[in-house]
């Protein structure tokens, strides 16, 4: 039995029969079984669950394939089915073997591999590793509906919309299922009968019913397209209206960037970041405006012309961007972070390009939009699988870049970043914490060695004290700036241990790091005749600390005030000795040995003085 559409032309076939119910519900119920024996086998150290290179590759394919499985059938034929699956179960186990490979290190306890409760899926890997599959699931199954190997922009369009919405809609479902069931259980206990509260606390029962119900919900939505396609409408037009405000802001301010210049977006060290999400919402809206290309006739004019100029303003948007990412290279080299803004760059400019091209097309309205979509897609998904593979792992990448700039001279061994290797370069960068510290050549080898070895001792990523932490007093003083000028800090806070095991919130970089300055106050805060030493920060530009010399001699960080991000205006004021230090609006009330101290709301959010 076939079930159609009204629209036969617009929406995909589908040969959705019972036998095909049945299999998608006992599909979902099997794989919440098989991910509670997963579980119940890592949580008792079950072999084979306990080896990374069974349980992360396993792992990856019981969360996406059954999904993928429950989805196409019923839409690929047999032969087209199986072949899909199985492409997707290669590439699920490649990637996860890959994840625990990465990882697989001396002194990250997966040496031994028998010992898998320090391994954990990438959270990043599973949501790209989702999107990814989503994007080739797409692409599969219009090829499928139009059979061809590239399929008409239409049914592209229709097929990965009403996925989507599908998978939305099916998320829902289960949050609000969970919901029920809490209430149900919250009820029960009102009657002292716990019996549903407990068995919404048992694994066994949580983790099938879960996914038991997710798959009901991608059924019923996929036997529904009708509603589907009326939920995709509304949504797109009202997203589209969100277009000709967009392309305001952003219009704005790039006619704004010949006045103000770009060096207040370098200073703000997330120009890139910025921009790349400013690029992002400008294609999401265009799409919205777009669709599926045959809804010109309907569109009104100021959205065709808000999504022409927004075509126009991806490229600018992308050139300074790309900039920005340059600019840090050079200075810098790569790390896993710019790694990944690059591979964004690369879409996003794909985009840009694409859209400007359809932004000078004459005839249809934004036609070339579909061509550039398409190749897009193929990008992404290409893009994807090479940055959790060897081909192109951002660790890989990154930590061959530090390498050379080392031994080229780039980077001074005082400032290199052996700390960025241990944690962030994984395998990679310990194999070369390992080579360093076997160096016996060059006049730097001992403080090669040296760094080496105090990295790969490290055990807490968040410890960052290492190589860079100032030894002497002299070094300080050379990266303090004190004012007012002419004054000197204390010798005997210049000479004290700021190493604060643990807790680095207390003191800023310049008292521990060799590449790191800041600016030291002199201000007496508390009226007892002695100046107290308030220091701003290089990477604290929001936050001012405050030391006091305590009786015992010793110099105590006490506290700190926050001046909140973009304030440079009242960071420079405090500079140039434009304050005034002055009693606080409340007296602090002791109540038994307790000071209590009084914040009026929202000053410390006060608006930065423009």
């Amino acid at each position: 039995m076939q079930i159609a559409t009204d629209d036969e032309s617009s929406v995909p076939k589908s040969l959705v029969t019972g036998q095909v119910a049945r299999v998608r519900l006992l599909t979902g119920l099997l794989q919440g079984v098989l991910l509670y024996a997963m579980y119940y086998a890592t949580k008792h150290a079950i072999w084979p669950v306990t080896n990374a290179y069974f349980s992360a590759p396993l792992a990856l394919c019981l969360l996406f394939v059954p999904i993928l499985f429950t989805s196409a059938i019923g839409h690929l034929d047999r032969s087209r089915l199986w072949k899909w699956i199985l492409a997707a179960t290669v590439i699920c186990i490649a990637l996860g073997l890959h994840d625990a490979w990465r990882m697989d290190y001396v002194g990250n306890g997966l040496a031994d591999t028998s010992n898998p409760s320090k391994f954990v899926l990438s959270g990043l890997l599973i949501v790209l590793t989702a999107g990814g599959l989503f994007i080739a699931h797409a692409l599969v199954m219009a090829a499928a509906e139009d059979a061809k190997r590239i399929a008409r922009y239409d049914t592209y369009f229709e097929v990965a919309w009403k996925l989507a919405i599908q998978v939305m809609f099916s998320l829902l479902f289960v949050g609000v299922l969970w919901l029920i069931l809490w209430l149900g259980a919250s009820l029960f206990m009102l009657v002292k009968l716990s019996f549903l509260r407990s068995l919404l606390d048992q694994p066994w029962f949580v983790i099938p019913m879960l996914t038991f119900a997710f798959s009901t919900a991608l059924h019923v939505t996929d036997v529904r397209p009708r509603i589907v396609q009326g939920i995709r409408g509304l949504l797109l037009t009202l997203m589209s209206w969100l277009l000709p405000i967009s392309v305001l802001i952003v219009g704005g301010f790039l006619m704004s960037l010949p006045f103000a210049g770009l060096e207040p977006l370098w200073a703000t060290r997330h120009a890139s970041s910025v921009l790349l999400g400013a690029t992002a919402l400008l294609i999401v809206l265009i799409n919205a405006a777009f669709q599926n290309g045959r809804v010109a006739p309907e569109t009104a004019r100021v959205l065709k012309m808000a999504a022409r100029l927004a075509c126009v303003a991806l490229l600018p948007l992308m050139v300074i961007a790309i900039h920005a990412v340059s600019l840090r290279v050079q200075q810098y080299g790569w790390t896993v972070d710019r790694i990944k803004a690059v591979a964004c760059l690369m879409v996003g400019t794909c985009y840009a390009i694409g859209y400007l091209w359809a932004a000078c097309e004459r005839g249809q309205w934004l036609s070339r939009i579909a061509h550039t979509n398409i190749i897009a897609a193929f990008i992404v998904v290409f893009l994807l699988f090479a940055l959790f593979s060897p081909i192109a792992d951002p660790a890989r990448l990154s930590v061959h870049s530090q390498m050379a700039r080392l031994d080229a001279g780039k980077t001074p061994v005082a400032d290199f970043d052996f700390h960025y290797l241990r944690f962030e370069g994984v395998r990679y960068g310990n194999a070369a914490l390992q080579e360093l510290k076997s160096r016996t050549q060059g006049a730097d080898a001992e403080l090669l060695r040296q760094g080496a070895e105090a990295a790969l001792a490290k055990t807490n990523k968040w410890d960052r004290a290492d190589n860079r932490r100032l030894a002497d007093d002299q070094s300080r003083s050379r990266n303090i700036r004190v004012l007012p000028s002419g004054q000197n800090l204390p010798a005997d806070f210049l000479g004290s241990n700021w190493d604060t095991s643990g807790n680095a919130y207390l003191v800023p970089d310049c008292l521990r790091y060799a590449n790191a300055q800041c600016v030291a106050h002199l201000i007496d805060m508390d009226a007892d005749g002695v100046a107290e030493i308030l220091v701003e920060g290089e990477k604290n530009v929001s936050r001012l600390f405050l030391f006091k010399k305590e009786k015992s001699g010793l110099w105590r960080s006490v506290g700190m005030v926050e001046i909140g991000y973009g304030c440079e205006d009242t960071l420079q004021s405090l500079q140039d000795s434009r304050y005034q230090v002055i009693p606080p609006e409340f007296n602090d009330l002791q109540v038994d040995g307790r000071r209590l101290r009084f914040q009026p709301w929202f000053e410390s959010r006060s608006a930065c003085k423009q």
